[in-house]
């Protein structure tokens, strides 16, 4: 039930993320978003570790590979926030679920993680359900659905990298460094595009600063508390949930096709995951 309770919370903060982002789309610049949600987070978090008396999380002594992850992140953010002012919600969150497969080729190139046949299985369940989406036999790919794509690859390079820092750094510095890193990054190319938010805007620009948070909190939490099938699983629901928050308050189509798309990435996914000892194929490493 606490795992159910977490993930409901994910689904809400996450969903909030996207819908204050579409409400902002062609009010506010995207970079401009970012550089709130960085300010707004790092109030948030700074004043979390003051609250819980422990300074020492403000150190680090990996800021390079910090500065690594935030950058792949911010190109992340950008790319996502990009998308859903210009697709249909749905579509940005079932191509977000690609993240997990880009995850999985990327650390096996960087951190030398076996390629099984489970994981080989799980990339082609997941190639074909992006195949599906875009649909490029019958149209043109649209550009801002590869906007979303390659957001999708710098989100997996960060969680690459994430899972580097996990093994020395707390979630909290993680979080800190994030904000600390991409608020100048979001300030300097913001300069020439500025504009001062009306007191909606402001709003909105709180939920998506908070939102962000909370839902990397409820996930964390939930991950604490169950297996990842369960979490991947339930987590899954974001797309309907989405769907119909954009046919409900945008007036966007229902699109099968996005529904069973993601589906086969979600099988993929599950197929990773599951319990078992897959016979290892081979192990690919770059050399340095």
């Amino acid at each position: 039930m606490n795992v159910f309770f977490w993930m409901m919370g994910a689904l809400l903060s996450l969903s909030l993320m996207a819908i204050g982002a579409r409400e902002l789309a062609g009010e506010i610049s995207t970079i401009q978003i970012l550089l709130y949600r960085s300010v707004i987070g790092l109030v948030i978090i700074t004043l979390i570790i003051f609250r819980s008396q422990k300074r020492q999380l403000f150190s680090t002594q990996r800021i390079k590979l910090h500065i690594v992850r935030n950058f792949f992140h911010f190109i992340g953010q950008y790319g996502w926030f990009l998308g859903l002012g210009l697709l249909p919600l749905a579509h940005v969150f079932a191509l977000e679920f690609t993240v997990p497969i880009w995850t999985l080729i990327i650390a096996g190139i960087f951190l030398k993680e076996g390629i099984t046949t489970r994981k080989v299985i799980a990339v082609l369940c997941g190639l074909l359900g992006v195949y599906v989406i875009l649909n490029p036999g019958v149209e043109i790919v649209e550009y801002a659905s590869l906007v979303v794509l390659a957001a999708a690859i710098g989100y997996s390079i960060s969680h690459v990298t994430t899972k580097s820092l996990s093994r020395t750094e707390d979630s909290l510095t993680v979080l800190f460094y994030m904000c600390l890193i991409q608020l100048p990054i979001a300030f300097l190319l913001t300069i020439d595009d500025w504009i001062l938010p009306n007191i909606s805007q402001w709003f909105w620009l709180s939920i998506i600063g908070f939102s962000a948070l909370t839902g990397h909190h409820c996930i964390t939490n939930a991950m604490k508390l169950a297996e990842a099938g369960i979490v991947v699983t339930l987590d899954f629901l974001r797309l309907p949930l989405i769907a119909i928050a954009g046919v409900i308050f945008y007036n966007e189509p229902f699109e099968v096709t996005v529904l069973l798309g993601a589906s086969f990435m979600l099988l993929g996914n599950m197929i990773n995951i599951t319990k078992g000892k897959p016979k290892r194929i081979s192990t690919i490493s770059v050399q340095n």
